[in-house]
């Protein structure tokens, strides 16, 4: 089996696909998808969030915002390259051409379900339930369920963002084309195949819009086998090929958060400028690299900041070509579900060189910085506690004290529901969709270490 490309661009919506047949206007579905991102609260909310470093002062450097944002940019240009590439053939739907709008509106959402202080976050959430004292909630709750929270991960909470009919909202979520959110979806499985990496792709309660979404568009389903480590359970897990469109995404991803990184390292003086020009020149040829010192030269760029721009520049643009190309040399195997690894994987064997050597230069020097590893400890802490409060107020509504807490919690999560695991589930939208901002500020209120001003 193999998947069609005219079946994997619908532009059918999900909670809307009675309406699907009054549509005419094709190509602007996908354009109203990213709109409708871009003029989102969770999408804002992502200005007020960590990527790597701190915000620290005066030096701006990347949140989760600017990330995306220049994620979807890269997006786009890999998606528009492919497209091109595509449209050449005979028989592809004009929707084909849209795949760079639907690429850059993947790019767009990829991070949108990380709590606040990212990957800290997620493990503060993770380990509420598996080492601390959420642990007594294992007997309450079904095994599917235990799976989701102690495997919580920010790309399925993306999925479920997008897609769950919160309380007062409209059947579908964001009522996004069927294309669009199995683009975003890099991990196509559910959480009891998450294995020692940790990583899925939709919680249980979203797991038949999911099937729905990919047998619509024909994505193949693979027989899944539950890993040796997880306990026998009475369900059989879901287990899909990727949507081809989401290695686009995930280069996009891969090749700005990496790079991005080595600039930001560089402006708050982590690298020097010839550790960072040298990192970044790695990429080239050396009459490529001849190249890029001329051109600095002619043009004057003495500001290092602007040379640093710019071969950053030359860099993205590289890794974009080469992801195109690894993508159209892959796509036969990508089609058919067999593709292994990531496009970067597979790029030409200089750049792919160049890209390691900044990874283990990322987790070496960036990642272990002292400012990275504050927020992350302060932020684990903040959670925890978070966690904690809000779990034992539903556990015990009760009481003065959780009314207090539950009080504070919008009306769209249905944190009073009769049911255990919908209350559990309502803390961990509440608390993951908090800013790193406004998670502090809950945090000192409710502990008594800040008053508002009266």
């Amino acid at each position: 089996m193999i998947m069609d490309w005219n079946q994997l661009i619908s532009n059918r919506r999900l909670g809307q696909e009675h309406r699907h047949p009054e549509r005419h206007d094709d190509r602007t579905e996908f354009k109203r998808d990213y709109d409708r991102l871009i003029f989102s609260a969770p999408f804002r909310r992502l200005q007020n969030k960590t990527q790597v470093f701190p915000l620290p002062g005066s030096i701006f450097v990347h949140n989760r915002l600017t990330h995306s944002l220049e994620v979807a940019s890269v997006g786009m240009s890999l998606g528009n390259d492919v497209a091109q590439r595509l449209m050449t053939r005979e028989g592809m739907s004009p929707m084909v051409s849209e795949i760079g709008q639907i690429v850059a509106t993947a790019c767009l959402a990829h991070d949108m379900g990380n709590p606040p202080f990212g990957h800290s976050g997620e493990k503060a959430i993770q380990t509420f339930f598996t080492e601390g004292k959420g642990m007594y909630l294992q007997e309450k709750v079904s095994a599917p369920f235990w799976d989701d929270i102690t495997h919580f991960e920010g790309n399925a909470n993306a999925f479920r963002l997008l897609t769950h009919q919160f309380r007062g909202r409209r059947p579908g979520g964001f009522v996004m084309t069927y294309s669009t959110l199995a683009s975003i979806v890099k991990y196509p499985f559910s959480s009891s195949l998450a294995g020692k990496k940790g990583k899925f792709g939709f919680f249980n309660s979203e797991s038949e819009i999911f099937q729905r979404i990919a047998d619509e568009m024909g994505i193949i389903r693979i027989e899944s086998e539950l890993p040796q480590s997880s306990p026998r359970v009475p369900y059989t897990p879901l287990k899909y090929a990727r949507h081809p469109l989401v290695y686009l995404v995930e280069a996009a991803d891969d090749i700005c958060y990496e790079i991005m990184d080595l600039e930001d390292a560089h402006k708050l003086k982590i690298l020097t400028l010839d550790e960072t020009f040298n990192l970044m020149l790695a990429f080239f040829d050396e009459e490529t690299q001849e190249h890029i010192r001329q051109r600095i030269k002619d043009e004057e760029l003495t500001d290092p900041n602007e040379q640093i721009q710019y071969l950053r520049a030359s860099v993205i643009g590289k890794l974009e070509n080469e992801c195109v190309q690894a993508f159209m040399q892959n796509e036969e195997k990508i089609l058919a579900g067999t593709f292994t690894g990531s496009l970067i994987d597979h790029i030409s064997e200089l750049q792919h060189e160049a890209y390691v050597r900044c990874t283990k230069i990322s987790k070496q020097r960036i990642y272990k910085s002292k400012p990275v590893l504050d927020v992350e400890l302060s932020g684990y802490r903040i959670m925890d506690t978070l966690m904690e409060l809000m779990i034992e107020a539903i556990e015990h509504p009760e009481r003065y004290y959780s009314q207090q807490l539950i009080g504070r919690v919008s009306s769209q999560y249905d944190i009073e529901s009769p049911d255990l695991e919908t209350r559990i589930m309502a803390v961990i939208d509440y608390i993951s969709g908090m800013t790193d901002v406004y998670a502090l500020d809950v945090y000192q209120k409710i502990c008594g270490i800040s008053l508002p001003i009266v």
